[in-house]
């Protein structure tokens, strides 16, 4: 690495996405972002030229996958020095176990916190913890794969699975209210004094924004027809399954939250 900062190869056809992961890691003073594909040609070619110490990748793609890719860069012997790390919205075991043994060091599934990857990768490169992150399914990281370790990202994939789109405002919003109601039980009493009016102040907004957001959160999911996914069922089995009873805000937290605590005490 030069300097000590990270090159990085960005390869996603969301170019949204790809611009957010630009913006997050370009500001930050040990990545360097070294170029962007929407397609997994341009990612090659941009790999053979730009040589990167980091190639964060995609799944699916047009033209070519990140399997391809991935195939195309063992076929040739290319990958070197260069860690790849794969992102994905599918978490399937059959996926995750190809794209690790076609070379990739760290599988993890879509959504997820930015600042927490972020934090992955450093610990890739700075902290020599290859051998720590890896799990016993070769380097996993994706549904389940650490277990209830990283309560974050649990939270990020209890959400995902609940049908909560991450593009939403509301999203980020209700992912640090669980997060903040699983540290501290007592705030789902004090949701409008406490719980909302913090959540403002992160994010400089108001506290009743903050409320409307949350609340479309909870509706979009709803909308987005997950009443038939098992999770749903088993969390909201009295609220969530109906069009006309959705649960409230603090209800939404209240549950969500509980049920990873109770994975926490169980692990």
């Amino acid at each position: 690495m030069s300097d000590s900062k990270i090159r990085t190869l960005i390869v996603d056809d969301n170019m949204e996405f790809s611009n957010i992961l630009n913006e997050y890691l370009g500001a930050e003073d040990d990545f360097e972002i070294t170029g962007i594909a929407s397609d997994g040609i341009q990612a090659l070619d941009l790999f053979k030229n730009k040589s990167p110490d980091l190639m964060i990748l995609d799944i699916i793609m047009p033209y070519l996958d990140g399997i391809g890719v991935l195939e195309s860069i063992h076929k040739e012997n290319l990958k070197g020095k260069c860690t790849i790390v794969v992102l994905s919205a599918i978490g399937h075991d059959n996926i995750t176990q190809k794209a690790i043994q076609l070379g990739a060091d760290y599988y993890i599934v879509k959504p997820f916190d930015i600042s927490v990857f972020a934090g992955r990768l450093r610990e890739l490169f700075f902290e020599d913890n290859i051998a720590n992150l890896q799990s016993s399914e070769a380097g996993v990281y994706a549904k389940k794969a650490t277990g209830i370790d990283d309560i974050e990202t649990e939270v990020s994939y209890t959400l995902h699975e609940l049908g909560v789109p991450a593009n939403v405002k509301g999203y980020q919003y209700l992912r640090d209210a669980i997060l903040m109601v699983i540290d501290n039980l007592s705030l789902i009493s004090a949701v409008t004094k406490e719980l909302y009016p913090t959540i403002a102040e992160k994010y400089n907004t108001t506290a009743s924004r903050a409320e409307r957001a949350i609340r479309h959160a909870i509706e979009v999911a709803s909308e987005r027809g997950r009443s038939d996914n098992p999770n749903t069922n088993t969390l909201f089995a009295s609220t969530f399954t109906t069009a006309k009873s959705k649960p409230s805000n603090s209800e939404f937290i209240a549950i969500v939250a509980d049920s990873i605590r109770l994975k926490l005490k169980d692990n």
